[in-house]
């Protein structure tokens, strides 16, 4: 075979720093807009973006030769820059220095696309720490809850 192929899709979630609600909602939407611009530039595909006013979730495609770490780090760094040039009132913004990254197979991608759709009333009952230490769990990844916040 002389080509190369890969479906790697993955849910990514990563908060603003100290879980601050800097992404209100008149805001939000283009930040989640400028993410999925910046998973394009990278080669990747962004199937949907969401989240609430202190973190994000992606749901992407991510090209095979870049590893998940470098396409977020660069993703971050980018939509941070952006952030402080266009909403000059957030210069304070910065995003959490971590991330979840978790792995989607094809036959999930529609129902983490209408977990994502679900985030405003998710989390009317449910804190991100909440959330994201029950994606940690589902996923069966070890943390220390002492590093896991910073």
């Amino acid at each position: 075979m002389s080509g190369s192929f890969a479906a790697l899709y993955y849910h990514l979630v990563f908060s603003t720093k100290d879980r601050l609600p800097f992404l209100a909602p008149d805001i939000a939407p283009r930040v989640h807009e400028y993410l999925g611009g910046m998973l394009r530039e990278l080669g990747g595909v962004s199937l949907v973006v969401g989240g609430a006013p202190d973190h994000v979730h992606l749901l992407a495609s991510i090209d095979k030769t870049i590893a998940v770490a470098d396409a977020l780090r660069a993703i971050k760094a980018g939509s941070s820059k952006w952030i402080h040039h266009t909403f000059p009132t957030l210069d304070h913004f910065a995003w959490q220095e971590g991330y979840g990254a978790f792995s989607v197979s094809v036959t999930g991608v529609d129902r983490v696309k209408a977990y994502i759709a679900g985030q405003p009333e998710h989390h009317r009952a449910v804190t991100f720490q909440e959330e994201f230490l029950e994606f940690l769990h589902r996923h069966h990844i070890a943390y220390d809850v002492r590093y896991i916040w910073l």
